[in-house]
C-alpha cells in the first residue's frame, strides 16, 4: 500500500482511529526538503505494510491541522499510536535512518 493522503475531512478516521500506528509526513509543495524524503516514506509504506500506515498531510491546504500538532517546520513526521502524537522527528533524514526510527517508535 502507498502513502495515504490525509486531510481534515479524513484526518480522525485515518489517523486518530486507526488499529495501527501512523505515521504523518507533514510537507508542502515548496518544500525541497520534503521532496527528497517523499520516495523513501512510499517505499518504507510498502515494506511496512500491514504494521504501520503512512500518511501524507499538506500543511498549506491543512493549515488548522499543522496547528493543532505544533508543526513549525516541515519537514515534520510524527507517530500517531492510539490516536496520541507518540513521537516526533523533524528534517529530512536518509530512509535508512526514518525506517529504524519508525520501526523502533511504532
Amino acid at each position: 500500500m502507498a502513502t495515504v493522503k490525509v486531510d481534515i475531512n479524513n484526518f480522525q478516521s485515518e489517523v486518530l482511529e486507526s488499529a495501527q500506528p501512523v505515521v504523518v509526513d507533514f510537507w508542502a509543495e515548496w518544500c525541497g526538503p520534503c521532496k527528497m524524503i517523499a520516495p523513501s516514506l512510499e517505499e518504507i509504506a510498502v515494506e511496512m505494510e500491514g504494521k504501520v500506515k503512512v500518511a501524507k498531510l499538506n500543511i498549506d491546504e491543512n493549515p488548522e491541522l499543522a496547528a493543532q500538532f505544533g508543526v513549525l517546520s516541515i519537514p515534520t513526521l510524527a507517530i500517531f499510536k492510539g490516536g496520541e502524537v507518540a513521537d516526533i522527528s523533524f528534517g529530512a533524514k536518509p530512509k535508512t535512518v526514518l525506517s529504524n526510527w519508525i520501526s523502533n517508535a511504532a
